[in-house]
Order: C-alpha cells, then sequence, then structure tokens
C-alpha cells in the first residue's frame, strides 16, 4: 500500500513494484494518470483524514488478504521563515506529513501483528538529521517522523514488524516545483531567500531539473531495501550526496554538544 502515489517517488514506487508482480494498493488525493493493472488498485484518500485512512486500510487489506508493506510516501514541502509561517500554514503541513503517516501506521499495525509480520516504510528526508533556512517546518515534520517512528520500530519489533525511515537526498521531482507551499513572504528575508533560492519571487519560477537522483532510481533503492530481509537498519539513505549531508549535519550537532566538558569526545 503506497500513499501519494500519483506522481514523483509514490508514482515510480507504484510502478516498480507492479513491475516487481507485487499487488499494489494506491491511494491518490484526486484525479490520478496512473495505468490500468490487474494487480493495482487504486483509492481516493486524503491522508490527513484519519476516519478515511482507516477505512483505506481495512479496504486494501479486505483486496488483497493480508498487507504486507505501508508506504507512507504522501506530503510536501513548504517555504517559509518560520516568522512568515501562518497558523493555516503549519496545521496544514503537520496535518500531511506526521499525522497523516501517523494515522496509517496506528491503523496497519493491528493487521500485520495478526500476520505475524509486517514493513511499514516511511519516507523521511536528510532534512530530518539536520535543518535548513527557509524549510523549518517541514524540517520539523520529518523530525517528528523520525521520532515517533524510531519508538515505533522498538514497540513493534516484537510482532514480527519492521519500520524503514527512508533518508533521501535531492529526488529529480517536482518537489521544489509544482508541489512546494509557500507561505506569505516577509521583505526581511528577501535577501536571505535570494541567497538560498536564487529569487526572492514566491512561488519561484519554474526552473530546469534538480538534478538529483531520480524517482526511478530512489524506488529501486527502496525496494531492494524492502526485499532484503536482512537488512535491520532503522534509517537508509538514498542518494549518492545523501551520506555527505548527514555527516555535515551531524558533525554540527557533535560540535555543539561537545562544547559541554562532560561530552565523551569517544
Amino acid at each position: 500500500m503506497i500513499t501519494g502515489a500519483n506522481r514523483g517517488l509514490g508514482r515510480a514506487l507504484t510502478l516498480r513494484a507492479l513491475n516487481a508482480g507485487h499487488a499494489v494498493v494506491a491511494t491518490v488525493k484526486g484525479e490520478h494518470s496512473l495505468p490500468m493493472h490487474e494487480r493495482l488498485t487504486v483509492l481516493t484518500l486524503d491522508v490527513r483524514d484519519r476516519r478515511a485512512g482507516n477505512d483505506a486500510v481495512g479496504s486494501a487489506a479486505a483486496r488483497l488478504g493480508r498487507i504486507d508493506v505501508l508506504v507512507n510516501n504522501a506530503g510536501y514541502g513548504l517555504i517559509g521563515a518560520v516568522e512568515e509561517v501562518s497558523e493555516e500554514d503549519a496545521r496544514a503541513i503537520l496535518d500531511t506529513n506526521l499525522l497523516g503517516p501517523l494515522w496509517l501506521s496506528q491503523a496497519v499495525i493491528p493487521i500485520m501483528r495478526g500476520q505475524g509480520s509486517g514493513h511499514i516504510v516511511q519516507i523521511s528526508t536528510v532534512g530530518a538529521v539536520g535543518t535548513m533556512p527557509m524549510l523549518g517546518l517541514y524540517n520539523s515534520t520529518k523530525w517528528g517522523l523520525e521520532a515517533f517512528s524510531e519508538a515505533m520500530a522498538a514497540e513493534v519489533r516484537q510482532f514480527g514488524i519492521r519500520v524503514s525511515l527512508i533518508e533521501p537526498g535531492a529526488l529529480d521531482t517536482d518537489w521544489a516545483g509544482a508541489s512546494m507551499r509557500f507561505s506569505s513572504p516577509a521583505g526581511a528575508y528577501d535577501a536571505l531567500r535570494t541567497e538560498l533560492f536564487g529569487t526572492a519571487e514566491v512561488p519561484w519560477p519554474e526552473g530546469e531539473s534538480s538534478g538529483g537522483t531520480t524517482p526511478e532510481d530512489a524506488a529501486t533503492a527502496i525496494l531492494a531495501s524492502v526485499a532484503a530481509k536482512d537488512d535491520h537498519r532503522l534509517r537508509v539513505l538514498v542518494g549518492d550526496d545523501a551520506p555527505a549531508q548527514v555527516r555535515a549535519a551531524l558533525d554540527l550537532r557533535h560540535e555543539d554538544y561537545a562544547r559541554d566538558p562532560r561530552f565523551p569526545l569517544t
């Protein structure tokens, strides 16, 4: 079962899983362009709706007889300094990126517990390790996703359920384009926006490809990790740029902690 399956990484995961012979329940928020396929079921779902999420999981289990893998992929980015973010902005992205995966994880755990096995795959980001100015609310949703997922992994291991946090670096999708949302800009941050993004204009003009990992390559790496039964990592890096970004973020955190003389150096 894959959420946010109409485009980008979710679509690539759906098509790769079908090509690998799996039966897939793909959820979309509205109209979609997924192909007709005998092993594909498409359900309409707004992941912010907890009751609808429960119903979708129940429908998927009824159709397939079981759910072996849930991929919580639905989500979006938000550009805005913390000062600029409205209450509506904040609640909307928290409801989608953080609470959506929580509701669906809660819905699928009893099914997987009954099966004695299952795998919950959370699509996170290297931005869950460090942060970037103007992406603070997006980063916070992914930090929260990682926090509850790490605790959940320890809770459900006894039931034979595996949890993975997928941390991609830059992906060549429309995440930074049509899928990106923007808070109302304040002039005080125009110089920072220009420094970071090359323009103070928001929404920014459509640009060229980000040059990141293609969604197809990312999907292949994710499905390989899912298929590797002896891979017990909680966090899985995807993309050639991801390790260096995580290393840089961890180094900064270590430098902060190391200022405390009680902090162990090794």
